[in-house]
């Protein structure tokens, strides 16, 4: 759902969150871990926030301007793809 946010600390400031569904936990864990360890640079006013839930990829970005918001969302869900291609290369992730 991405919705306009008029009322907050930036004007005009753009929200969008999506939720992943996984299999497993173990997987939503690996994702995480895979896709937590790249922080954006701040310059383009996007932050982006990771958390996980049962099975569930959560994924929040709040921007100042649209542009940043779709730059940062695209670079995202190219890493997301690449995360779930490998998963599924190589299988059901063994429990440890």
């Amino acid at each position: 759902m991405a919705s306009w946010v008029g009322d907050s600390i930036f004007d005009n400031q753009f929200e969008l969150t999506i939720e992943v569904p996984f299999p497993s936990q173990r997987e939503v864990s690996i994702a995480l871990q895979s896709l937590s360890p790249d922080h954006e640079p701040r310059t383009g006013g996007t932050i982006k926030s990771l958390s996980a839930s049962a099975n569930a990829l959560s994924v929040k970005w709040n921007a100042v301007k649209a542009r940043s918001l779709r730059v940062s969302v695209s670079s995202f869900l190219d890493h997301l793809a690449l995360v779930m291609e490998t998963m599924d290369t190589f299988g059901q992730p063994d429990l440890q």
